[in-house]
């Protein structure tokens, strides 16, 4: 918790709450569903959540904006993401069940009003995003061609609308590959821990 507070130092006290309850909450679940390695469990503030939060310094969410996290798992980086900004709205899905049963009970437990969880598959959805956030899901020209019809054009945040993704290593060949043109934003900039050194936040926007 203290390295959430030590980047996000003007958080509310209900964020303060919300943050502080994550790691109970997960301890619960994931002892029934494992959807963190358990292996790096003790890590969850580092490696889930605050991973998490390194798309909020490259872009803050309008009020209203409508956000998508496709391929949530056990809810990131939609969860924190909701946390830290309430009066945006997010969706988070997941094809597989049981990980969208972890979502719906730490979303209930934090008393999240501003995330659905919801068992599909991205292209399967009727609804339109304004940006579509996700962590290593698959290769990044399969994503696109996933999510690109579900972005909607425009402007609800610091960001044009569009494609935030949490990825690391050498991405060159990988983006070059979807045809767009991506802005690579390196986390280190913003988080001084050894484990972001490669980890990186590319966007691209909708045009």
């Amino acid at each position: 918790m203290e390295l959430i507070l030590k980047y996000f130092p003007e958080l509310t006290d209900c964020q303060r709450q919300r943050f502080a309850a994550l790691y109970d909450l997960y301890a619960d679940w994931n002892a029934k569903i494992n959807v963190v390695s358990r292996k790096d469990f003790d890590q969850l503030y580092l490696r889930h959540v605050l991973h998490s939060l390194a798309i909020a310094k490259v872009c803050a969410f309008d009020a209203g904006a409508r956000i998508l996290d496709v391929g949530c798992g056990g809810g990131f980086p939609s969860v924190p993401l909701a946390i830290l900004f309430p009066e945006a709205r997010f969706t988070a899905v997941d094809s597989i069940r049981k990980k969208i049963a972890v979502v719906e009970g730490v979303t209930a437990g934090l008393g999240l009003r501003n995330l659905e969880p919801r068992c599909a598959r991205a292209e399967t959805l009727p609804e339109r995003y304004d940006y579509v956030v996700s962590r290593a899901v698959t290769a990044m020209s399969e994503f696109v061609n996933w999510v690109w019809n579900r972005l909607e054009r425009g402007q609800r945040g610091t960001l044009p609308n569009g494609i935030l993704y949490l990825k690391g290593g050498d991405l060159a060949e990988e983006l070059a590959l979807t045809g767009k043109r991506w802005d690579v934003y390196d986390i280190a900039r913003f988080f001084e821990e050894e484990f972001f050194e490669t980890k990186k936040v590319v966007y691209t926007p909708k045009k």
